[in-house]
């Protein structure tokens, strides 16, 4: 975290960190220090525009906007990140798996990572989570099957060129286990391009989930998943406005904070974009 602190070099970065930041906080305390229930129905309160005892205003059916928007970062967040934490275990296992076996093994495992990755990843998370049943956890688990190739391909990459490594033929030579190479030697090396991938990715992932759940296979109505609250107001938008904003802004920010966030990592961690 300090060194997170650290890396920022201009405002953009500066303001993109600290918006990250209070975002992750919201998504943590957000349920605890919302003024109303986010599932509350009160039609007499309905379509009521923002003001001082309703922030952001209130949906079609008297839902307070802002109760449901902090209620919704957790939910948005916490299924995108359980998405790239299962993926990479996921992708990096069977990525490290590949480079270390070699062969026939190898090429198959590849082949059919680069077959996954032929298919547009919303596309092919739409048909998953069609097949599984429309539901927040359904697309949680359509998009891991359908981000874990692009992590099975970066790892094997990067665990092939440590395996090249002098210290590798070295380990080798001195008898070192399978198992203390991979969390000794190619874990720790690996982590600087792997968390930029992670980083960069969270906006996409989250993007997905939002989409999935506006569309109708992800999370339902009247769940306060981010895309699922677009979707409910998207009824009132002539006078409502305010309900498809607040949750239209809320991912705009959150995305684009992770991307400058992501950018700024590649910049400083990456060798190859690293600018001198």
């Amino acid at each position: 975290m300090v060194r997170l602190l650290t890396l920022p070099k201009t405002n953009i970065e500066r303001a993109a960190v600290i918006l990250a930041l209070i975002v992750i906080l919201v998504a943590i305390i957000g349920p605890f220090v919302t003024p109303y229930d986010p599932m509350q129905i009160s039609f007499r309160s309905k379509l009521l525009a923002p003001s001082s005892l309703h922030w952001f205003g209130t949906d079609g059916s008297g839902r307070d906007v802002l109760s449901r928007l902090l209620h919704g970062a957790q939910l948005t967040l916490s299924a995108t990140f359980f998405v790239l934490i299962a993926g990479v275990v996921i992708g990096c296992t069977i990525g490290i798996f590949s480079a270390f076996v070699g062969g026939a093994a190898d090429n198959a495992l590849m082949r059919l990572a680069d077959i996954w990755l032929g298919f547009p990843p919303l596309i092919l998370a739409l048909g998953f989570a069609s097949a599984l049943g429309a539901s927040l956890q359904a697309a949680i688990w359509a998009l891991i099957f359908s981000w874990w190739p692009n992590y099975a391909r970066l790892s094997r990459m990067v665990t092939a060129d440590i395996l090249s490594q002098k210290f590798i033929a070295s380990a080798d030579a001195l008898g070192v286990p399978l198992h203390r190479k991979v969390f000794r030697y190619v874990i720790p090396n690996a982590f600087d391009v792997l968390i930029v991938q992670v980083t960069l990715d969270i906006s996409a992932v989250m993007l997905a989930i939002s989409g999935l759940s506006f569309i109708g296979v992800g999370a339902q109505i009247p769940q306060p998943e981010w895309g699922a609250m677009i979707a409910d107001g998207r009824s009132y938008v002539a006078n409502g406005w305010w309900i498809v904003l607040a949750p239209g802004v809320a991912i705009f920010l959150t995305a684009l904070a992770f991307n400058v966030i992501g950018d700024m990592l590649r910049r400083e961690l990456d060798p190859t974009s690293r600018r001198r």
